[in-house]
Protein backbone atom coordinates (compact mmCIF):
# COMPACT_ATOMS: atom_id res chain seq x y z
CA UNK A 1 0.00 0.00 0.00
CA UNK A 2 2.80 2.16 0.84
CA UNK A 3 4.29 1.86 -2.38
CA UNK A 4 1.23 2.31 -4.41
CA UNK A 5 0.72 5.47 -2.42
CA UNK A 6 4.85 6.94 -3.39
CA UNK A 7 4.44 5.92 -6.84
CA UNK A 8 0.85 8.10 -7.21
CA UNK A 9 2.58 10.72 -5.78
CA UNK A 10 5.54 11.05 -7.73
CA UNK A 11 3.21 10.90 -11.11
CA UNK A 12 0.93 13.39 -9.93
CA UNK A 13 4.36 15.47 -9.18
CA UNK A 14 5.31 15.06 -12.24
CA UNK A 15 2.48 16.11 -13.61
CA UNK A 16 2.08 19.29 -11.81
CA UNK A 17 5.74 19.91 -12.86
CA UNK A 18 5.03 19.62 -16.26
CA UNK A 19 1.72 21.89 -16.08
CA UNK A 20 3.75 24.30 -14.35
CA UNK A 21 6.78 24.79 -16.52
CA UNK A 22 4.40 25.18 -19.92
CA UNK A 23 4.04 28.54 -21.35
CA UNK A 24 1.34 29.84 -22.88
CA UNK A 25 0.98 32.14 -25.64
CA UNK A 26 -1.51 34.36 -27.43
CA UNK A 27 -3.06 32.78 -30.59
CA UNK A 28 -3.39 36.45 -32.30
CA UNK A 29 0.03 38.23 -33.50
CA UNK A 30 -0.16 41.81 -34.84
CA UNK A 31 2.18 41.36 -38.14
CA UNK A 32 2.28 44.48 -38.83
CA UNK A 33 4.60 45.27 -35.81
CA UNK A 34 6.74 42.09 -36.37
CA UNK A 35 7.32 43.25 -40.31
CA UNK A 36 9.64 45.62 -39.13
CA UNK A 37 12.18 43.20 -36.76
CA UNK A 38 12.09 40.57 -39.78
CA UNK A 39 12.90 42.87 -42.12
CA UNK A 40 15.60 44.23 -40.03
CA UNK A 41 16.85 40.90 -39.55
CA UNK A 42 16.91 40.59 -42.81
CA UNK A 43 19.12 43.43 -43.55
CA UNK A 44 21.66 42.31 -41.01
CA UNK A 45 21.99 39.03 -42.34
CA UNK A 46 22.71 40.10 -45.91
CA UNK A 47 25.65 41.88 -44.26
CA UNK A 48 27.36 38.55 -43.59
CA UNK A 49 27.50 37.26 -47.26
CA UNK A 50 29.54 36.73 -49.32
CA UNK A 51 31.63 34.42 -47.22
CA UNK A 52 34.94 35.08 -47.94
CA UNK A 53 36.36 31.74 -46.74
CA UNK A 54 33.76 30.03 -49.70
CA UNK A 55 35.22 31.73 -52.30
CA UNK A 56 38.14 29.71 -53.21
CA UNK A 57 35.53 26.53 -52.87
CA UNK A 58 33.44 28.52 -55.77
CA UNK A 59 35.87 29.00 -57.82
CA UNK A 60 37.16 25.67 -57.76
CA UNK A 61 33.37 24.56 -58.56
CA UNK A 62 33.50 27.02 -61.51
CA UNK A 63 36.92 25.73 -62.79
CA UNK A 64 35.82 21.91 -61.97
CA UNK A 65 32.47 22.56 -63.98
CA UNK A 66 34.48 23.82 -66.64
CA UNK A 67 36.72 20.93 -67.08
CA UNK A 68 33.55 18.51 -66.96
CA UNK A 69 31.94 20.16 -69.63
CA UNK A 70 34.84 20.10 -72.07
CA UNK A 71 35.90 16.57 -71.23
CA UNK A 72 32.38 15.07 -71.65
CA UNK A 73 32.21 17.00 -75.25
CA UNK A 74 35.80 15.00 -75.93
CA UNK A 75 34.84 11.68 -74.82
CA UNK A 76 31.62 11.79 -76.51
CA UNK A 77 33.53 12.29 -79.88
CA UNK A 78 35.08 8.89 -79.42
CA UNK A 79 32.04 7.07 -77.19
CA UNK A 80 28.61 6.63 -78.71
CA UNK A 81 25.85 7.07 -76.35
CA UNK A 82 21.99 6.66 -76.39
CA UNK A 83 19.25 8.27 -75.34
CA UNK A 84 15.55 7.42 -75.21
CA UNK A 85 13.28 9.26 -77.74
CA UNK A 86 10.49 9.70 -75.28
CA UNK A 87 12.09 9.28 -71.84
CA UNK A 88 15.03 10.88 -70.25
CA UNK A 89 16.79 7.02 -70.47
CA UNK A 90 20.55 7.19 -71.38
CA UNK A 91 22.75 4.07 -72.14
CA UNK A 92 26.47 4.49 -72.97
CA UNK A 93 27.39 1.76 -75.46
CA UNK A 94 26.68 1.59 -79.52
CA UNK A 95 23.37 0.03 -79.16
CA UNK A 96 20.93 0.45 -76.71
CA UNK A 97 19.38 -1.98 -73.88
CA UNK A 98 16.25 -4.26 -74.37
CA UNK A 99 15.31 -3.75 -70.51
CA UNK A 100 11.52 -2.34 -70.96
CA UNK A 101 11.47 0.83 -68.47
CA UNK A 102 10.23 3.19 -71.39
CA UNK A 103 6.85 5.48 -70.25
CA UNK A 104 6.20 5.93 -74.31
CA UNK A 105 5.18 9.14 -75.70
CA UNK A 106 3.42 11.90 -72.77
CA UNK A 107 3.73 8.67 -70.46
CA UNK A 108 0.68 7.14 -72.12
CA UNK A 109 2.25 4.20 -71.75
CA UNK A 110 4.60 2.08 -69.22
CA UNK A 111 7.33 -1.31 -69.22
CA UNK A 112 8.06 -0.40 -73.02
CA UNK A 113 11.40 -0.79 -75.07
CA UNK A 114 12.88 2.10 -75.64
CA UNK A 115 13.14 3.34 -79.05
CA UNK A 116 17.24 4.58 -78.67
CA UNK A 117 18.29 8.36 -80.77
CA UNK A 118 21.61 9.71 -80.83
CA UNK A 119 22.62 11.30 -77.60
CA UNK A 120 24.09 14.57 -76.81
CA UNK A 121 26.12 16.71 -73.86
CA UNK A 122 22.37 17.71 -72.51
CA UNK A 123 21.49 13.90 -72.05
CA UNK A 124 24.98 13.18 -69.91
CA UNK A 125 25.41 16.37 -68.10
CA UNK A 126 21.31 17.49 -67.63
CA UNK A 127 21.04 21.36 -67.23
CA UNK A 128 19.84 23.09 -64.21
CA UNK A 129 18.44 26.18 -64.82
CA UNK A 130 17.12 28.79 -62.18
CA UNK A 131 16.42 32.61 -61.95
CA UNK A 132 19.52 34.83 -61.33
CA UNK A 133 19.35 37.38 -58.75
CA UNK A 134 20.73 40.48 -58.11
CA UNK A 135 20.58 40.20 -54.24
CA UNK A 136 20.46 36.78 -52.66
CA UNK A 137 18.39 38.65 -49.98
CA UNK A 138 16.06 40.53 -52.73
CA UNK A 139 12.29 40.69 -52.81
CA UNK A 140 10.54 37.19 -53.68
CA UNK A 141 10.11 37.00 -57.76
CA UNK A 142 6.23 37.22 -58.26
CA UNK A 143 4.43 35.56 -61.45
CA UNK A 144 4.00 38.25 -63.35
CA UNK A 145 8.04 39.05 -62.30
CA UNK A 146 9.13 35.68 -63.62
CA UNK A 147 10.42 37.21 -67.46
CA UNK A 148 12.22 40.06 -65.61
CA UNK A 149 14.76 37.76 -64.50
CA UNK A 150 17.37 35.84 -66.83
CA UNK A 151 17.60 31.98 -66.63
CA UNK A 152 21.27 30.72 -65.76
CA UNK A 153 23.18 27.11 -64.97
CA UNK A 154 22.03 26.70 -61.37
CA UNK A 155 25.96 25.51 -60.48
CA UNK A 156 26.37 28.99 -61.68
CA UNK A 157 24.56 30.73 -59.70
CA UNK A 158 25.01 29.49 -57.04
CA UNK A 159 29.03 30.52 -56.88
CA UNK A 160 27.57 33.95 -58.62
CA UNK A 161 26.04 34.35 -54.90
CA UNK A 162 29.38 32.88 -53.11
CA UNK A 163 30.58 36.12 -54.28
CA UNK A 164 32.46 34.39 -57.80
CA UNK A 165 31.99 36.05 -61.03
CA UNK A 166 31.39 33.13 -63.71
CA UNK A 167 33.01 35.78 -66.64
CA UNK A 168 35.99 35.96 -65.21
CA UNK A 169 38.45 34.92 -67.64
CA UNK A 170 41.24 34.87 -65.81
CA UNK A 171 39.56 32.20 -63.38
CA UNK A 172 40.11 29.71 -65.52
CA UNK A 173 43.49 27.89 -65.96
CA UNK A 174 45.06 25.69 -68.12
CA UNK A 175 43.84 25.37 -72.11
CA UNK A 176 40.54 24.04 -71.61
CA UNK A 177 37.96 26.93 -71.97
CA UNK A 178 34.10 26.98 -71.47
CA UNK A 179 33.53 28.99 -74.22
CA UNK A 180 34.95 27.11 -76.63
CA UNK A 181 34.09 24.05 -76.21
CA UNK A 182 32.97 22.58 -79.37
CA UNK A 183 36.07 23.76 -81.34
CA UNK A 184 38.43 22.17 -78.64
CA UNK A 185 37.25 18.86 -79.28
CA UNK A 186 37.63 19.14 -82.96
CA UNK A 187 39.89 15.62 -83.76
CA UNK A 188 39.12 13.56 -80.84
CA UNK A 189 38.93 10.80 -83.02
CA UNK A 190 43.04 10.81 -83.70
CA UNK A 191 43.63 10.68 -79.82
CA UNK A 192 45.38 7.72 -78.90
CA UNK A 193 44.44 5.99 -76.03
CA UNK A 194 46.68 6.63 -73.34
CA UNK A 195 45.14 10.10 -74.44
CA UNK A 196 41.66 9.18 -73.91
CA UNK A 197 42.61 7.81 -70.29
CA UNK A 198 44.25 11.05 -69.45
CA UNK A 199 41.28 13.07 -70.58
CA UNK A 200 38.47 10.67 -68.93
CA UNK A 201 41.33 10.61 -65.76
CA UNK A 202 40.72 14.47 -65.78
CA UNK A 203 36.82 14.19 -66.49
CA UNK A 204 36.27 12.13 -63.81
CA UNK A 205 38.20 14.32 -61.50
CA UNK A 206 36.47 17.35 -62.18
CA UNK A 207 32.82 15.84 -61.50
CA UNK A 208 34.08 14.60 -57.79
CA UNK A 209 35.45 18.29 -57.16
CA UNK A 210 32.22 19.75 -58.73
CA UNK A 211 29.90 17.73 -56.34
CA UNK A 212 31.72 17.97 -53.26
CA UNK A 213 32.47 21.78 -53.65
CA UNK A 214 28.46 21.71 -54.67
CA UNK A 215 27.67 20.14 -51.56
CA UNK A 216 30.15 22.38 -49.41
CA UNK A 217 28.48 25.35 -50.83
CA UNK A 218 24.69 24.50 -49.94
CA UNK A 219 26.12 23.75 -46.45
CA UNK A 220 26.81 28.02 -46.38
CA UNK A 221 24.40 28.95 -49.04
CA UNK A 222 20.35 28.18 -49.01
CA UNK A 223 18.68 26.46 -52.18
CA UNK A 224 15.30 25.28 -53.09
CA UNK A 225 13.97 22.20 -54.88
CA UNK A 226 10.43 22.04 -55.73
CA UNK A 227 8.79 18.70 -54.35
CA UNK A 228 6.74 17.74 -57.56
CA UNK A 229 9.17 19.01 -60.21
CA UNK A 230 12.91 19.39 -60.97
CA UNK A 231 12.43 23.38 -60.27
CA UNK A 232 15.25 24.82 -58.42
CA UNK A 233 15.48 28.03 -56.68
CA UNK A 234 19.50 29.20 -55.11
CA UNK A 235 17.89 31.97 -52.85
CA UNK A 236 16.51 31.57 -48.82
CA UNK A 237 13.02 31.19 -50.23
CA UNK A 238 11.93 29.99 -53.58
CA UNK A 239 10.13 32.54 -56.42
CA UNK A 240 6.52 32.63 -56.49
CA UNK A 241 6.05 31.80 -60.30
CA UNK A 242 3.43 28.97 -60.95
CA UNK A 243 5.34 27.14 -63.14
CA UNK A 244 4.69 23.82 -61.18
CA UNK A 245 2.46 21.20 -63.34
CA UNK A 246 1.98 23.21 -66.14
CA UNK A 247 1.26 20.19 -68.62
CA UNK A 248 -2.26 18.66 -69.08
CA UNK A 249 -1.41 14.91 -67.51
CA UNK A 250 0.05 17.31 -64.18
CA UNK A 251 -3.23 17.97 -62.39
CA UNK A 252 -1.26 20.32 -59.62
CA UNK A 253 -0.91 23.11 -61.50
CA UNK A 254 -0.11 26.31 -59.53
CA UNK A 255 2.68 27.25 -57.63
CA UNK A 256 5.66 24.78 -56.20
CA UNK A 257 6.20 23.08 -53.00
CA UNK A 258 9.39 24.08 -51.93
CA UNK A 259 12.20 22.24 -49.82
CA UNK A 260 15.78 22.36 -49.13
CA UNK A 261 18.09 20.97 -51.99
CA UNK A 262 20.80 18.80 -52.01
CA UNK A 263 23.58 17.80 -54.55
CA UNK A 264 21.53 15.53 -56.68
CA UNK A 265 19.22 18.19 -57.21
CA UNK A 266 21.70 20.85 -58.76
CA UNK A 267 24.25 18.01 -60.67
CA UNK A 268 22.13 15.24 -61.54
CA UNK A 269 23.86 12.07 -61.50
CA UNK A 270 21.83 10.40 -64.57
CA UNK A 271 21.93 7.15 -63.45
CA UNK A 272 22.57 4.76 -65.96
CA UNK A 273 22.38 0.88 -66.47
CA UNK A 274 25.81 0.00 -66.51
CA UNK A 275 27.81 -3.18 -68.97
CA UNK A 276 30.11 -5.08 -67.05
CA UNK A 277 32.68 -7.21 -69.32
CA UNK A 278 30.83 -10.18 -67.69
CA UNK A 279 27.00 -9.08 -69.39
CA UNK A 280 25.82 -10.13 -72.52
CA UNK A 281 26.07 -7.48 -75.65
CA UNK A 282 22.96 -6.09 -75.29
CA UNK A 283 20.99 -6.23 -71.91
CA UNK A 284 18.15 -8.11 -71.61
CA UNK A 285 15.07 -7.03 -69.30
CA UNK A 286 14.67 -10.63 -68.30
CA UNK A 287 17.63 -10.35 -66.26
CA UNK A 288 17.37 -6.69 -65.25
CA UNK A 289 17.86 -7.86 -61.26
CA UNK A 290 21.11 -8.88 -62.17
CA UNK A 291 22.66 -5.69 -63.69
CA UNK A 292 24.33 -2.62 -62.26
CA UNK A 293 23.83 1.20 -62.51
CA UNK A 294 26.86 3.99 -62.31
CA UNK A 295 26.37 7.81 -63.33
CA UNK A 296 26.38 8.39 -66.82
CA UNK A 297 29.73 10.67 -66.46
CA UNK A 298 31.31 7.06 -64.22
CA UNK A 299 30.44 5.02 -67.08
CA UNK A 300 31.48 7.57 -69.98
CA UNK A 301 34.94 7.92 -68.30
CA UNK A 302 35.05 3.90 -67.67
CA UNK A 303 34.59 3.44 -71.18
CA UNK A 304 38.08 4.98 -72.16
CA UNK A 305 39.79 2.84 -69.50
CA UNK A 306 40.18 3.71 -66.45
CA UNK A 307 38.70 2.60 -62.92
CA UNK A 308 35.61 4.03 -61.19
CA UNK A 309 36.27 5.29 -57.81
CA UNK A 310 35.34 2.10 -55.18
CA UNK A 311 32.17 3.95 -53.70
CA UNK A 312 30.63 3.22 -57.18
CA UNK A 313 31.33 -0.93 -56.92
CA UNK A 314 28.09 -1.24 -54.68
CA UNK A 315 25.85 0.38 -57.57
CA UNK A 316 27.56 -0.93 -60.13
CA UNK A 317 27.62 -4.55 -58.94
CA UNK A 318 30.75 -5.17 -60.30
CA UNK A 319 31.13 -8.55 -58.94
CA UNK A 320 27.62 -9.57 -59.42
CA UNK A 321 26.25 -12.91 -61.92
CA UNK A 322 24.97 -11.65 -65.13
CA UNK A 323 22.15 -13.69 -64.88
CA UNK A 324 20.59 -17.23 -63.14
CA UNK A 325 22.91 -20.19 -62.49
Amino acid sequence: MALRKRAWQNVTGDLFGCVMQARFYRSKVDLKKLRPMILKRIESRAKDYPVHSMVPVAQEVLRARADLFQGVSTLLKVFPVMACKFCPEVYIGEKGHSIQTCCGYKRRAKNRVHEWISGCLNDILVPVETFHLQNMFQDVIKHQQRFDFDRVPAVVELCWQAGVNPYDEDMYSGNWNLENVTAASEGAESFSPNELRLIANRTLRAWEILRTGVQKLLLVYPAKVCKHCSEVHVGPSGHKARLCGVFKYESWRGAHFWEKAEVDDLVPPKIVWKRRPQDPLVLVDAHREFYGHAPAVVDLCTQAGIIAPTKYYCMMKVQGLPGPV
